[in-house]
């Protein structure tokens, strides 16, 4: 299989503070928003965001982990036992502005789910979606308020965000003759 690494370290530390920029420009309470991380990926570059907010901000916004496994739309048709991760929301979502972060955005059945996962735990007034790479090939009309890099793909390759917490390095790759993902 094929690779090509299309972002560093440095380049997704600087997207983590761009992100954390962007998420607080519309608030005049730095800690208004919620940020949400979905499983897996999405939790460690949500709480990156949280921690740039709280040093360069002085504020500490909410933060929850998402796991959408039952909401998918397609869990019931894959063969083997789906592996469900934890899910943590310790505040109100009611009348909440939330922030979902995600790694890839694909076909934007993973996000349905997650809206979906989220209005099964409370009403939130907002909700906005960020990814660090959206890779086209959209099913649903979904798209992301905040990201990273669009990067268009081939059905056949993959694009795998790494982070230091999961994958020993922080990058993003695409690989070619990956199959689907994201």
């Amino acid at each position: 299989m094929e690779q090509a690494k299309i972002m560093t370290e440095e380049d997704l530390n600087r997207t983590y503070l761009r992100f954390a920029h962007q998420f607080l420009e519309p608030y005049d309470n730095p800690a208004q928003p919620a940020i949400i991380g979905m499983q897996t990926r999405g939790v460690y570059m949500g709480r990156r965001i949280i921690s740039i907010i709280e040093h360069k901000f002085d504020a500490k916004p909410d933060f929850g982990v998402l796991d959408v496994t039952f909401f998918r739309d397609d869990f019931r048709t894959k063969l083997k036992m789906p592996e469900v991760k934890i899910t943590e929301i310790p505040f109100d979502l009611y009348n909440r502005d939330v922030i979902l972060v995600d790694d890839v955005l694909y076909t934007g059945r993973t996000v349905r789910s997650a809206m979906d996962a989220l209005m099964a735990y409370g009403r939130p007034r907002s909700i906005r979606f960020c990814c660090m790479i959206d890779r086209g090939h959209r099913e649903l009309p979904i798209s992301a308020d905040y990201v990273g890099l669009q990067i268009p793909t081939h059905a056949d390759e993959e694009v795998l965000v790494k982070v230091k917490e999961l994958d020993g390095e922080d990058s993003v790759y695409v690989l070619k003759g990956g199959g689907k993902y994201g």
